[in-house]
This record gives C-alpha cells, structure tokens and sequence, in this order.
C-alpha cells in the first residue's frame, strides 16, 4: 500500500464512520462553515476531489447524488478514489499545480487529506456531536495553516482566524486559526 493510500485511509475511515451516525434530520442542519448544510460540506468534499482528480486525468465515474444518502455517496466516492490511488503511477503523476510542480498523491495528501480532517469537524458540529482530534490529526492540520501560508485566508477558503482561550488546547488553537470556535 502506498502512502498516499494510507494517509487518504487515515482520514477517511474517522470520517466515514462520522457521516454513518448522521441522522436523515440532520443532513439539512447548518454547519459552521457559513452558507452551508451538513449535506453541503460532504458535497464540497466529493466536488473539490472529483475536480482536483479529473483535472489529471483520473475520472471516478459519475458523482453519487447527495439527495439520498450522503454517507453512501461519500462511501462510494472514496471507494473510487481509493480504487484510482491503488495505482502507484496515479499518486506519483506530477503536475503544475498552484503551489508549484508536485504530484496527486502529494496535493491530495496536503491539501484534500487536510480538508477532509477539517471538514469532520464542521460535519460534527452541524450534525450536534462533539469531535475530539487525534494528536497526529492536530499535527496535519498545523502543518497545513503553515503550509497554505496566507492563501488559507484567500475567498472561498477559510474565515480568518478567531481568537481562543489563553488555557486553550491544541486543537481549540488550530479551529481559532481556521475561524472556528470550539
């Protein structure tokens, strides 16, 4: 198994398992990221992916509908990803990207493996359930906010940062940085 395989698994098997205690009421609540649905941030997680593999090449069949079921879209969706990733010649494909010359494995670990760990928190918000990060999760998401640098504040990605507790942990620090209270 790659890496790219295993840091996509790490993220999606806590997230997979979040979206499968979403409740059919749940699905329309607002989330904290403003404007959106619960059902909307699974869909900007299956959009933003699809987008970012088709664009190199790798088409993943039709995108499942969010109407029905978003945890069985999400479970088909990152089947098919974690299908294409089986290749080794898919994860390493280089590309000229917005951050300069990497690969898909390397983009889809830095940026939508990060998201996907982001947005669990903001899908348990929405949907009334408490998410604790893991230390190695907290670790991803630092490293991302240093990473994306001030194009993590840019339109469309997160708010600015919000001020946290002088006692926060961790994890409350890293939500603050992404304009999240916790």
């Amino acid at each position: 198994m790659n890496s790219t395989i295993s840091d996509y698994e790490a993220a999606n098997t806590p997230l997979a398992q979040l979206l499968g205690t979403v409740h059919a009421d749940q699905w329309d609540n607002p989330a904290p990221c403003e404007g959106w649905t619960v059902r909307e941030v699974v869909g900007h997680l299956l959009e933003t992916q699809r987008d970012f593999l088709l664009r190199n090449g790798i088409g993943l069949g039709e995108m499942p509908g969010l109407d029905g079921d978003p945890a069985s879209a999400w479970r088909s969706h990152s089947t098919a990803v974690l299908d294409a990733l089986a290749d080794d010649d898919v994860a390493g494909r280089e590309f000229d990207g917005a951050f300069g010359r990497s690969t898909i494995g390397e983009t889809l670990v830095q940026f939508y493996v990060w998201d996907m760990v982001a947005h669990r928190w903001d899908i348990a918000r929405g949907a009334d359930q408490h998410l604790q990060f893991t230390d190695t999760e907290v670790d991803r998401l630092e490293r991302g906010i240093a990473s994306f640098g001030d194009a993590l504040y840019m339109d469309g990605i997160c708010k600015p940062g919000v001020s946290a507790p002088a006692d926060a942990d961790r994890a409350t620090l890293v939500l603050a940085r992404l304009g999240r209270q916790a």
